[in-house]
């Protein structure tokens, strides 16, 4: 037999009692001492699995049969689940799932911050279904599978998967894969479409159809016309993001509503949103409510965005400085502080993972300090940020190990003390863990 033929050899099957979750939320458990990954299992069950990748100390697997399931195992509502990557927890009950979500925040802050929260927040949820209102949709055009393909990627495959339906995305979206797959197929360029942005606002749908050839006149009607039939808002991106562009120019401006705070917030397509609307709106509220701003307060915000903290912020207090590394969003940012009549927003430009000491923000005393980084944290950012004398700060994270690292800087670099730290569940059923932490000088 050769060395082809032998590494294809189908993996022998093997009973296994899954003991906890991992980080991507696959079960684990040991067999002969080396820890084994199977997919949509729970602590607590037994299982027949499948190994298909073995490495030296681990192992991850398929789930064959399961043979006791745990009490907070549920039925999946997605007929796609298992095949679709776009979720891995449809499996376990809400619960469950935030169980799971605030466990991985308390091991990281313990494990790699070496810190825990005096008090542990409840966990921000809302709506769990229909929830989702960005997301990028892969298209792809295969006769062999019936025609074009609308969806996530395939669980641990390239592939786009063959889906009729989403129950994450919102509902307008959600329950037209087929009718976007069939408008694409109707296309000349049907080959020369790889992807489509989704982003709902509070007042109209946006679909961005990224397009590697122009579209011919024929094209574009029917794609005008899908946009009639369904309430779509149809853009074209050409080339990179700045080629975004609406099809017609009577497209709507997006925009979303914060009501607690008179607020209306207007946005591009391709701008960054919160996922989830009703999360988003929480949020804010907890924020700012920890971050205890009264009118007398000078607030230091980064990573700001297009003004979703800033707006609400700046109801409370006497001045809101912000901070954000992309210029179109302070431009966005600007524009939406003088829509809301917010003229104690001071917006700045500045890349905060190379911050210059020189910079006019840097080097000014503020009372609060509320940050929003992306998956890589705040870590250039917490000398400066200590050295503002800030009493409170509120730290919002989209990934706890990273949180983890900052908060062990904060508590034992810099006389902080985390007060409290809990998760938003801002992505149900994904293994995805947004939280939220505050810390508050110990001199204070």
């Amino acid at each position: 037999m050769s060395r082809r033929q032998r590494r294809r050899k189908p993996a022998e099957r093997g009973v296994i009692e899954i003991q906890d979750l991992a980080s991507n939320a696959r079960g684990v458990g040991h067999v002969d001492g080396k820890a084994v990954f199977v997919a949509d299992t729970l602590p607590g069950e037994q299982a027949l699995y499948r190994p298909t990748k073995r490495k030296k100390n681990y192992e991850e697997a398929s789930l064959e049969t399961l043979f006791s399931a745990s009490e907070k195992r549920v039925t999946p509502r997605c007929a796609h689940f298992g095949l679709c990557g776009g979720c891995a927890l449809q499996h376990a009950g809400e619960n469950a799932q935030l169980e799971f979500k605030q466990q991985q925040l308390l091991d990281a802050l313990e494990r790699v911050g070496k810190v825990m929260p005096d008090s542990v927040l409840d966990p921000l949820v809302d709506a769990r279904w229909g929830y989702r209102r960005r997301a990028r949709l892969g298209a792809k055009y295969v006769p062999k599978k019936g025609g074009t393909l609308v969806g996530f990627r395939e669980r641990g495959a390239p592939f786009i998967a063959l889906l009729q339906r989403c129950e994450v995305l919102v509902e307008s979206v959600g329950s037209r894969l087929t009718d976007l797959a069939t408008l694409i197929d109707g296309l000349s360029i049907r080959e020369r479409l790889p992807q489509i942005e989704v982003a709902a606002a509070d007042n109209a749908v946006a679909l961005v159809f990224r397009v590697l050839d122009e579209p011919t006149e024929a094209d574009r009607e029917r794609l005008r016309a899908f946009g009639r039939e369904f309430g779509f808002s149809i853009y074209l991106q050409p080339g990179n993001e700045d080629t975004i562009a609406p099809l017609d120019a009577d497209a709507p401006a997006l925009y979303y509503d914060l009501p607690a705070y008179d607020a209306r917030l207007y946005f591009q397509p391709n701008d960054f949103v919160q996922i989830h609307a009703g999360i988003n709106a929480r949020m804010i509220d907890q924020a700012l409510e920890l971050l205890d701003v009264h009118e007398n307060h000078s607030v230091l915000e980064l990573f700001s965005g297009l003004g979703n903290f800033s707006i609400p912020l700046a109801r409370k207090a006497a001045r809101v400085v912000t901070v954000e590394g992309e210029t179109s969003l302070v431009e966005r940012a600007r524009e939406n502080a003088r829509i809301n009549g917010a003229d104690n927003i001071e917006a700045h430009v500045a890349n905060l993972f190379e911050p210059s000491a020189d910079a006019p923000w840097m080097n000014r005393k503020v009372d609060r300090v509320l940050i929003d980084p992306p998956r890589s944290g705040a870590a250039e950012m917490l000398e400066a940020i200590a050295a503002t004398g800030a009493e409170r700060i509120v730290y919002c994270s989209c990934h706890p190990a990273t949180l983890a690292r900052d908060a062990g800087e904060l508590v034992h670099q810099h006389g902080y003390r985390l007060t409290h730290a809990g998760v938003m569940d801002m992505f149900p059923h994904t293994a995805h863990v947004e939280s939220m932490a505050v810390f508050t000088r110990e001199s204070a």
